[in-house]
């Protein structure tokens, strides 16, 4: 009787869309996953800025941004759910207890954490908050089973995430710096696999 293989667990790494995959948001995306389990997966794409400054989102919640690094900062398009709602993904912020330092926060292994709440723009709005952030407007979310599908199907390749590529790579080179990670450039990944 053949043994069942345990599922991969995702969590902390990089989607990298193969050239293949053309439909929107994933064409040429970089996923971070934030969480992978049997229920299914979600993360955030860091590759694909709106044309919303993270001044103006501030602006649209009427909240001052005392954070001039940030001001210019573009808000990401995340993904295709929920797309009217922020997620901060961002460093661990040290508290001193086991707890984090906002509302509603993932912890992520890995050192970083995804929050939700309002209170993470509060804190950026006084000028406090984590020192990097990453600000995206909806999530991608697969359910159970269909990411190892389509993993399976070659739409995607993994790699083990560096949180460098999302804090301080400039966007244009996310897809060629997720691909770096694995000895691998564009230009070496057929867009028709399977086609003569």
């Amino acid at each position: 009787m053949a043994q069942a293989l345990e599922p991969t667990n995702l969590t902390h790494h990089f989607l990298i869309a193969m050239p293949g995959v053309s439909d929107e948001p994933f064409a040429r995306s970089v996923v971070y996953m934030c969480e992978h389990s049997k229920r299914g997966a979600l993360g955030l794409v860091i590759n694909k800025p709106s044309d919303i400054s993270l001044k103006s989102l501030f602006d649209k919640v009427d909240m001052p941004l005392r954070r001039e690094d940030l001001s210019n900062a573009p808000v990401f398009q995340g993904g295709p759910v929920q797309v009217e709602r922020g997620f901060v993904l961002h460093e661990t912020m040290v508290t001193g207890t086991d707890e984090s330092a906002y509302g509603s926060t993932m912890s992520i292994p890995g050192g970083l954490e995804m929050t939700t709440s309002k209170d993470i723009l509060e804190a950026l709005s006084t000028g406090a908050g984590p020192r990097k952030i990453f600000v995206s407007l909806g999530y991608s979310a697969w359910a159970e089973g269909q990411l190892e599908s389509e993993i399976g199907e070659n739409s995607w390749l993994t790699v083990q995430a560096d949180p460098a590529l999302i804090f301080d790579t400039p966007i244009e080179q996310r897809y060629e710096k997720a691909l770096g990670l694995l000895g691998l450039q564009s230009w070496m990944l057929a867009s028709g696999v399977g086609h003569a």
